[in-house]
């Protein structure tokens, strides 16, 4: 830093060039009037001379002429002394109107140094301080350095850091300034210039508001780059998470929070406690094994049966980075691969032969049993060594022109002999097989080689014998083509036998799929009966005088309903496995499910001497509703059966973005060791209630299976002897659903189906039987028929009135249900309600009957839901 005074320095170099003739003109005069005082003197003294010698007159005439020769000469001077005194007053006067203009000149500096904005400072070639201004001096203002006239730079430098004016400095490069930012908060930048004297000129511009505005762009930019960092990190298929050296967590996406089962997170929170909030174990670069080695990256299975992979990846200026990725299907073909190579090895190591396969650089990737006995190597200990390692140098010589050509691309069988690990010589039948691509290049070989010792030693023997007797030589050669027959069939047999054992798996694998697609498939054949049969049985208990077989009627329609849930379980089962049922997700409130389930199963405990509480919710979910309400149901079911007494909870509880549905029981509970099987399919656990059907064991499977289809989680708590706690949790919805329509009472459904004019289509002939005497038990008036031309007859080519149709989906000859109903709506003047009945669950089929406006429905039809389902069209078309 530097430091200026206002006041005029007596040195300055223009003062010094202005007062330069007016001190030679003065030296001048003083010369002169020393000559004339001179010549004063000297005249004084002749002529007192003269005076005073008087005898001698040419003498005196002499000096008084020489002292009238001196007076012209000091006349002359006096003279050239006056002009001389004149030019020092002309140029006196000249000096002073020079100063004066020198004087306004400076304060015309001063005043323009003052005027700018900027503090200034002026060294001279001394690098003292020969002027500054207020601006520079107002620095200094509250320091007790003295900055003044004649201070040195490096003085001034020695106060500014001493005195702590200066809290930062940013020295410039080149000819870049130098930046300073002062104790106050400002920010200076210090320019400096030479003179031409030596000197040098220092200015301190104030660039505050230029560094607030750059701080407040770069944080402006550096907010962009943020945002655009978290959208991309957002768009990764990996969960991110970044973690600064304070061991907080500074960044990380959606797909972070989801793969950990986490609710939206604030940031700057410690790692450490929002991975406790999740099922996934805490990864850093600081964390050791159990040997004290680093952990990188480990693998971790979730609840529902996904794998993660994290890995921690340390930062170089501190912090770390965690990644996780989902490689469940990874794992899974890991898995499917290992299997596969397991049967290989298990075929290959049973087969009585030595199997194995080589990579282009003659290096082993797989030996089977039998091959690593026969060279004493441990088992696996092969794969990685090179063919050069495993044979000796004599036998390397001696199968090195076979591989050679077996690398060009040729198949190579020949015999060697060779000694096994007793000592004992063999004969060895070696194959060498060339794997080739499509190019022709060999990228590996099979080695197959197989022991023909026997063969080689009969051979041998009845060599010997041909050489005793050529007849016995021609039955042994026989017998021995014979055995050579023999020998190739066997080594056929058994290449055959693993070919087959590979296609005996895959027609295994085939077939269990096939049986799943058809348990799926003719799920409809397994249900027309019943859903005919449920349809008697209804029609038969709503008659008005069913005397003396009711009880026989009801424990038919019980048997057939235990059979229905029975077959509608296993077809579930069949129809998840082969990928049929796909969820249709959509948002609802969820007291329409749970208050009618409530009502449902609280009359079934009622039945069975429990008590079922509900505890109301007016949340909204996104989910399927059917697969949802089916996890409740079969819960529910669960709860009443293994609970002796007591009492069942049907709530629900609000967890962040989730709703946990959960079911509580008073029951046996579930031993802690027993709590991974319940959910294995044919798994029934033990307690059941006397009066109460143990079941298949498919209840809790199709649960777990529903669940992990539509993504949900399935939590269970138990206590033995003291209950059990199962809950579902779905996430929760943004937006309200449509209004449903509000459930009309019992007698409305009634005084709607009285009269009603309803059309039925189906292909079953006991469906229509039953759907008649069920629709006509409810005051409707029914027509049937098996195909849509046999409608066409019967009502008039569809012109009759009426007022409902009632279309199964699969008919007859390829057609079906939706296509019926379009052609009969097609030749109407208004279109008639349809109820479409199938025991399709594809999602496929749902979104088209939604679409066309119609009312699906599912068999086995239950009576409650059909009148239900009637009575709503019925409305909606009146």
């Amino acid at each position: 830093m530097a430091c200026i005074s206002t006041r005029p320095s007596p040195a300055s170099p223009s003062a010094a060039r202005e007062a330069g003739p007016v001190a030679e003109l003065e030296a001048r005069v003083a010369a002169l009037e020393h000559d004339n005082a001179k010549l004063r003197r000297i005249n004084a003294a002749l002529i007192e001379r003269i005076e005073s010698s008087g005898s001698v007159r040419d003498a005196s005439y002499t000096a008084f002429q020489h002292s009238v020769v001196l007076a012209e000469q000091v006349r002359e001077r006096t003279d050239a002394l006056n002009q001389a005194m004149g030019e020092l007053r002309a140029s006196n006067q000249l000096l002073s109107d020079a100063r004066l203009r020198a004087e306004t000149a400076h304060q015309h500096l001063i005043d323009a140094i003052e005027s700018i904005s900027d503090g200034f400072v002026l060294f001279d070639r001394e690098q003292r301080i020969v002027l500054f201004n207020s601006r520079f001096k107002s620095f200094w203002a509250k320091t007790r350095a003295r900055i003044t006239a004649g201070t040195r730079l490096s003085e001034v430098r020695r106060l500014a850091s001493s005195s702590g004016l200066i809290v930062e400095e940013h020295p410039g490069s080149g000819t870049e300034p130098t930046l300073y930012r002062l104790r106050n908060g400002r920010w200076v930048q210090v320019s400096e210039r030479p003179t031409r004297e030596g000197g040098r000129v220092i200015l301190y511009t104030d660039i505050t508001e230029v560094k607030q505005s750059e701080t407040i762009r770069r944080e402006q930019a550096l907010a962009q780059k943020s945002h655009l960092l978290q959208r991309a990190v957002d768009n990764l298929s990996q969960g991110v998470a970044m973690v600064n050296t304070e061991g907080a967590l500074e960044l990380w996406n959606r797909r972070f929070l989801e793969l950990c089962g986490l609710a939206p997170i604030q940031a700057h929170r410690a790692f450490e406690e929002v991975m406790a909030e999740s099922e996934l174990r805490l990864l850093t670069p600081a964390s050791r094994d159990d040997a004290g080695r680093p952990i990188r990256e480990l693998e971790q299975r979730l609840f529902d049966g996904r794998m993660l992979e994290i890995r921690t990846h340390p930062l170089p200026a501190g912090g770390y980075v965690n990644t996780f990725t989902d490689i469940t299907e990874r794992y899974r073909h890991a898995e499917a691969l290992r299997e596969s190579e397991r049967w290989i090895r298990l075929i290959t190591d049973h087969v009585p032969a030595l199997i194995a396969y080589l990579d282009a650089n003659l290096v082993y990737e797989f030996t089977n049993k039998v091959y690593e006995e026969w060279y004493c190597w441990p088992r696996g200990a092969m794969l990685g060594q090179s063919l050069r390692d495993v044979h000796s140098e004599a036998q390397w010589r001696r199968l090195e022109p076979y591989v050679d050509r077996a690398l060009a691309g040729e198949s190579v069988s020949f015999e060697m002999a060779e000694a096994n690990h007793a000592g004992q010589e063999r004969y060895m039948l070696r194959s060498y097989v060339p794997n080739c691509q499509a190019n022709g290049e060999v990228v590996g070989i099979f080695v197959l080689i197989r022991d023909i010792t026997d063969r080689r030693r009969t051979a041998e023997a009845l060599h010997k014998a041909y050489q005793n007797l050529e007849q016995r030589v021609r039955e042994r050669t026989a017998e021995l083509m014979e055995l050579n027959d023999q020998l190739r069939l066997e080594i056929d047999e058994r290449t055959q036998v693993e070919g087959r054992l590979r296609e005996a798996k895959r027609e295994a694998e085939l077939a269990n799929l096939s049986k799943t697609k058809f348990l799926a498939a003719v799920s409809h054949d397994l249900l027309q009966p019943l859903n005919a049969a449920r349809l008697f049985t209804s029609a038969l208990l709503e008659q008005r005088d069913p005397g003396r077989n009711t009880a026989l009627i009801r424990n038919v329609s019980n048997s057939l309903e235990d059979v229905e849930n029975l077959l509608g379980t296993l077809v579930d089962i069949s129809k998840l496995d082969a990928g049929v049922i796909k969820p249709d997700i959509a948002p609802f409130a969820v007291s329409e499910l749970l208050g009618n389930l409530a009502e449902e199963y609280r009359q079934l405990a009622r039945a069975e001497g429990l008590q079922l509480h509900f505890v109301a919710c007016s949340a909204l979910v996104r989910s399927d509703i059917q697969l949802l309400a089916r996890i409740l149901r079969n819960l529910l079911t669960n709860a009443i059966r293994y609970t002796p007494q007591g009492r069942i909870l049907l709530g629900c509880r609000r967890h962040a973005r989730r709703l946990s549905i959960e079911v509580w029981d008073t029951g046996v509970g579930i031993p802690e060791d027993k709590l991974d099987e319940i959910f294995l399919e044919f798994k029934r656990g033990d307690g059941v209630r006397r009066n109460q059907d143990r079941g298949l064991g498919l209840g809790l499977a199709i649960v777990d299976k529903i669940a992990r289809m539509l993504g949900h989680r399935i939590r269970v708590r138990s206590r033995p002897g003291r209950g059990s706690c199962f809950a579902v949790e779905v996430p929760l919805a943004r937006r309200a659903p449509p209004a449903r329509p509000e459930p009309s009472a019992p007698e409305q459904v009634l005084q709607r189906l009285e009269g009603a004019r309803v059309w039925v289509l189906d292909n079953d002939a006991a469906i229509c039987a039953g759907m008649r005497t069920l629709l006509e038990g409810w005051g409707c008036r029914v027509v049937t028929a098996l195909s849509q031309e046999d409608l066409g007859r019967q009502v008039d080519g569809f012109h009759a009135e009426a007022d409902l149709l009632i279309a199964d989906y699969h008919l007859d000859n390829g057609h079906n249900g939706i296509d019926a109903v379009a052609a009969v709506n097609a030749r109407r003047a208004s279109p008639l309600p349809a109820l479409m009945i199938t025991a399709n669950y594809s999602n496929e089929l749902k979104q088209q009957v939604r679409a066309l406006g119609h009312t699906l429905m599912h068999k086995p039809v239950r009576p409650m839901k059909l009148k239900t389902a009637m009575s709503h069209l019925l409305a909606r078309g009146g």
